[in-house]
């Protein structure tokens, strides 16, 4: 009886495919494995089996599998439990759940070769572009089409390489890329294995007049520890032997020819396997000792506990007393964080205390090094403790027994784009209940859907209000710089009580944090004569002045341009810059401090693993005095000789048209007000605002979290938000607006109909145009007593009902669920 298997592919596409089993497969596959299947035209995805069975589907003819690329499920059955949640809570397809979930490497994809035909002969010249990719193929006959535009220059290729295919110079094939490839280590032997006394003297004898060859063959010797023929010998790496003996690859080479030795690769993997010496935990203070047996004690009845401790109350401490006490019952834990930042500082105070029980998850690793993870992950020497953002919910877990979500709050544990767009701190909870394991959130601002449900019993809530070492929390002083600003007294974004205290602070050797929001030279150009701004061609933004770079980039869709010379409106030269960004602040410091060594902390200056390691460790180890940054450096970074940090701008965040708005700038600027003052005496912050009588201002310099909440809480309620109602954002995308208009209009009648006053809008987002698509948003606000997924459902099918007319056939929809 022939057999079938269902399987999820790497793609957008609702529901599971199912595809036929050739026999000689049959013992083969599991649920779980990776498998190569054919999709559309000449394409092939590795896709991932979810069931095994004898029902041949009805209404298509299946296709066989083409290969198995496991004998061990790479996917647990609770993990696809976990899979098939997220999909269904944030209504989004299984494939989006795949894709973003495993690392690339372990997705096979298809990729089109161009191949060299050895037997073209031309009739005539051929055209110089077309000459110039045949010449590139002689030297390397296979190469896939994007390496050709790159070694050619080319912009539009493909007219050439189908010139080329219809005069039969080339062909192209279809290759599955295997993005993965292990790691190995080229290591030496004696080619003959039982080689014995008489021999080797023999060799010793013959090699006399090659005396480099010979020093070689005696260091071998003596690293493998060869006395006899029975005699198990260690391992040796060719580099430890060449550089043991300070020979040359050469004299191995020649080595190798005569038959000496051989040369055969082991696969090592990337991960770090040196010993490590671990120390013990340090004790806790009384009130983290406290703190710790409350937590404690809130897991005995509740599954998920918030922690509310102050910056610098030592939170971490209670963290790894927690993980031990996990890890002692045989358990694994995984520890969130927010920013990859965080990651660096916190993964030495974790591997002093766990060693190589400690694996480091994020996006900045090498995709080679994450396979590897997961594969450890699925083996039987797995981590028991995983550090990572968010995307370290995915790997697979067997025995998860505590999450802790460290920094609870931040928004960027809520992923934008694209789909599954998961909040990994509540997809975390749903997890741990999977495997009846307890969460811990802790936070010195928690969000104030998480601080509801712990003061109305949800959670477990545990308070930790005094600073570690019974430091001060830091004196914030208020500046008005629109009164400045109208005195001219303002140096550029700087006000002088700002300067002064800068100054003062690196005649004491300490360090400043100056924290703008913003990243770039100037948010954006403008003429001083017509008022032109220049904008995105794809998207409805104005463009980011970059002066390191000296170009205009959109932070949208990255699309850069030339900075003009002139107005392309009036012709005038007279091009403005407007606004601050921390590239401008960076180099406005450094006119007014010379001496000052300054680093940069944002996007533009931490692309890569390393960066962030670098500015972090400069800034720790007091080779740079002021750091500038956006709201990475607000992110619980503990740096102990910072005596100053400047908020150069309240307003940017105040401003933001989001019903969070107040809360966020609330979190941000207590979160940087924490890393001033730490060791030895009271900080200092100057924050600089333009609405010095906002009530938010005022709770930031007391720290007033709980009149912040009741706030909020108060006005949510009235307008119905979270933590009262859900929220799901409805957005519609399509290159005509007419057309999304009319579609937009349309979906949100019929939502209307079945859901009533619980649907706003159609409206403009802020930026109601992205990548050349216009974008329109529907706000559905659900009570918390209604069933969210009959809401989910009925979404779905006015969805569905929408795209199947002809004039919205090529409309996008995607949802948003707990927006952030």
């Amino acid at each position: 009886m022939k057999k079938y298997v269902d399987v999820i592919v790497p793609l957008p596409i609702a529901g599971q495919y199912t595809y036929s089993l050739p026999a000689e497969m049959e013992e083969k596959v599991q649920i779980g494995c990776r498998v190569v299947v054919p999709f559309g035209r000449k394409k092939f995805y590795t896709a991932i089996v979810t069931n095994v069975h004898y029902a041949a589907p009805e209404g298509y003819e299946t296709k066989d599998i083409e290969e198995v690329l496991d004998s061990t499920p790479v996917l647990l059955p609770k993990q696809f439990e976990f899979w098939e949640w997220l999909a269904s809570y944030y209504l989004c397809t299984l494939g989006d759940v795949y894709k973003a979930a495993i690392p690339s490497g372990m997705k096979l994809e298809s990729e089109t070769l161009v191949v060299y035909n050895p037997d073209f002969e031309a009739s005539a010249s051929l055209p110089e572009k077309e000459q110039k990719i045949l010449d590139l193929l002689s030297n390397d006959t296979e190469q896939c089409v994007t390496q050709l535009e790159k070694a050619s220059g080319m912009k539009n290729i493909l007219p050439v390489i189908k010139s080329l295919l219809d005069k039969e110079a080339i062909y192209v094939k279809e290759e599955l890329k295997r993005n993965y490839k292990p790691r190995t280590e080229a290591r030496v032997k004696l080619a003959d294995s039982g080689m014995d006394e008489a021999r080797l003297q023999q060799l010793f004898n013959d090699l006399g007049r090659a005396p480099k060859q010979l020093a070689l063959l005696m260091k071998y010797i003596e690293l493998s520890g060869w006395v006899s023929r029975e005699t198990t010998l260690k391992e040796v790496t060719k580099k430890t032997l060449l550089e043991k003996a300070g020979g040359s690859a050469a004299v191995l080479n020649g080595l190798v020819e005569k038959g000496v030795f051989e040369i055969y690769y082991q696969e090592i993997g990337r991960l770090d396997k040196g010993m490590l010496k671990t120390t013990d935990i340090n004790l806790l203070n009384p009130a983290q000792q406290q703190a710790y047996q409350s937590v404690l004690q809130c897991f005995r009845e509740k599954n998920v506990c918030l922690l509310h401790g102050v910056t610098s109350s030592g939170k971490t401490e209670i963290y790894i007393h927690l993980i031990q006490e996990v890890l002692k019952a045989g358990k694994q834990v995984l520890y969130l964080l927010p920013e990859i930042a965080l990651t660096t500082q916190i993964t030495e105070r974790l591997k002093r205390v766990f060693g190589h029980r400690l694996g480091i998850y994020h996006s900045k690793f090498p995709d080679a090094e994450r396979v590897e993870i997961w594969q450890k992950q699925l083996g039987d020497e797995e981590y028991d403790v995983i550090l990572g953002v968010r995307s370290s919910i995915f790997l697979p877990f067997k025995n998860l027994g505590l999450v802790i979500v460290d920094e609870e709050h931040e928004n960027t544990y809520k992923q934008q784009d694209p789909a599954p767009r998961y909040h990994a701190r509540n997809s975390s909870i749903m997890l741990a209940s999977m495997f009846g394991a307890k969460v811990l959130l802790g936070t010195a601002t928690p969000c104030v859907e998480s601080y509801f449900n712990a003061i109305s019993g949800k959670y477990g809530f545990v308070e930790l209000k005094e600073r570690y070492q019974d430091i001060q929390l830091p004196h914030i002083e208020l500046v008005d710089i629109k009164e400045l600003a109208h005195q001219k007294r303002m140096q550029g974004p700087f006000s002088p009580r700002l300067v002064k205290e800068i100054k003062e602070a690196l005649e004491r050797k300490e360090q400043v944090i100056l924290f703008q929001n913003r990243r770039g030279f100037a948010p954006m150009i403008e003429c001083h004569t017509c008022g032109w701004v220049p904008k995105c061609k794809n998207c409805d933004v104005s463009l980011t002045y970059h002066k390191g770079l000296n170009q205009l980039t959109c932070h949208y869709c990255g699309y850069t341009y030339q900075v003009p010379r002139s107005c392309p409106a009036c012709g005038s030269v007279e091009l403005m810059n407007r606004g601050f960004g921390t590239e401008r602040i960076e180099d406005d410091i450094k006119l007014i401090f010379p001496e000052a060594r300054v680093a940069r902390m944002d996007l533009d200056t931490t692309r890569t693993r390393t960066a962030y390691e670098k500015i972090i460790a400069d800034f720790e180890q007091g080779k740079t005095d002021i750091l500038i940054g956006t709201q990475m450096v607000s992110k619980g970074l503990d740096f102990d000789h910072v005596s100053v940090v400047g908020i150069l701008n309240a307003d940017t965040m105040l401003n933001y048209p989001d019903f969070r708005s107040h809360e966020r700038a609330f979190q941000l600027m207590a979160q940087v007000a924490g890393r001033a003052g730490r060791k030895n005496r009271q900080g200092l912050v100057i924050l600089q605002t333009k609405s010095p009588d906002l009530p938010v201002i005022r709770q930031v310099i007391s720290n007033d979290y709980e009149q912040l909440y009741y706030d909020q809480s108060a006005e949510r309620q009235i307008f119905k938000y979270p933590p009262y109602y859900r929220l799901i954002y409805v957005y519609l995308k399509h290159r005509k607006e007419d057309v999304l208009d009319m579609a937009a209009d349309a979906m949100a009648a019929q939502l209307r109909s079945g859901l009533g006053s619980r649907v706003l809008g159609p409206d403009k987002p802020p930026v109601a145009r992205i990548q050349t698509l216009f974008i329109k948003k529907i706000m559905v606000k659900v009570e918390q007593t209604a069933s969210i997924a009959k809401v989910r459902d009925y979404l779905l099918a006015v969805q569905r009902a929408i795209i199947e007319d002809e004039r919205f056939r090529s409309l996008l929809v995607y949802y948003d669920v707990d927006p952030q």
